[in-house]
């Protein structure tokens, strides 16, 4: 990873996560450039047979991830996506699931995260990984 400085942690509750996050219920435990901590409630992400949806994972991860990304490059650019992919493993039908992102690499133009989300057991049920292009605002 790069030698630049990032912050060691932020005010999680000063960090936006859009209109999209807040309706999934998404909330934030912990936040650096390195590692995002998030939690997602299954009640209200489920597909029509009462599993959590696949895309509600993959929405949790790139929230994530994308704020990881954001720290990382600093108050003078931003991280936009540009790829996402995700192995569901099983599913979970209820409790709160939570999503960790850890930096995979962080270099001057691209930031690379995995995000591994558990159901309460800490039983994996998604492993995904987030490209983010880092460019000057």
């Amino acid at each position: 990873m790069a030698d630049q400085q990032y912050p060691d942690d932020l005010d999680v509750a000063s960090i936006p996560l859009g209109d999209m996050a807040e309706r999934m219920g998404i909330s934030l435990l912990s936040a650096t450039a390195k590692e995002v901590v998030g939690t997602m409630p299954v009640a209200g992400n489920t597909q029509p047979f009462g599993l959590l949806n696949g895309g509600a994972s993959l929405a949790l991860a790139e929230t994530l991830g994308s704020i990881a990304a954001n720290i990382a490059a600093g108050p003078e650019r931003h991280a936009v996506g540009i790829e996402i992919n995700g192995t569901h493993h099983r599913s979970a039908t209820e409790g709160t699931v939570t999503g960790t992102a850890r930096a995979l690499s962080i270099g001057r133009t691209l930031a690379v995260y995995e995000i591994l989300v558990t159901d309460e057991r800490g039983k994996l049920l998604c492993t995904s990984r987030l490209s983010c292009l880092l460019r000057d605002n």
